[in-house]
């Protein structure tokens, strides 16, 4: 999997001036390129008997719904507030400097339901705990992450708890 990271554009300074920016585009439009990735992200887990995967906004979106289909689970959306039609549970989260929230439908996980959560990256690890949380509150077991790319020197392990956690490509 490691010939993927030649695929993805590395923009320095963006978003701001010192960051290091993985721009994923360009894998996604490199069939090869996405295939692989989707195969990365769901081979861990068939025969899991995951019944939903969970993608967080927005780039989870694309990748979730791949896996799911590979997994044969259903799919659910985590969104920003007010994306939602119907009623939503939200999760508010720490950023470095303020505040964001999450919300899901309030009837998208069952009790019981084990959920695979999926994102493109896992930085500082409050994304997808907030996630987590959203689904736990609603009685789903999360039964694992996987993202595409795990910054390491950020250790977005450490607010996963004793999950799964699986990366394809680690920086």
């Amino acid at each position: 999997m490691e010939h993927l990271k030649t695929i993805i554009r590395n923009v320095p300074d963006f978003p701001k001036a010192g960051i290091l920016f993985y721009d994923i585009t360009t894998l996604l439009q490199e069939p090869s390129g996405l295939r692989a990735s989707i195969d990365g992200l769901a081979s861990p887990f068939t025969g899991a008997d995951i019944d939903i995967v969970v993608g967080i906004e927005s780039r989870g979106f694309i990748f979730g719904a791949a896996v799911a289909d590979r997994l044969g689970a259903g799919f659910i959306p985590v969104r920003k507030p007010g994306k939602l039609p119907s009623k939503t549970v939200r999760q508010t989260y720490a950023l470095e400097y303020g505040t964001d929230s999450l919300e899901m439908h309030e009837d998208a996980v069952s009790k019981g339901q084990r959920v695979l959560i999926v994102d493109d990256l896992l930085a500082t690890g409050g994304t997808a705990r907030a996630t987590a949380n959203l689904v736990e509150g609603l009685g789903g077991e999360v039964h694992a992450f996987a993202f595409l790319i795990e910054l390491l020197a950020l250790d977005g392990r450490a607010k996963l708890g004793n999950h799964t956690v699986h990366a394809v490509l680690q920086y």
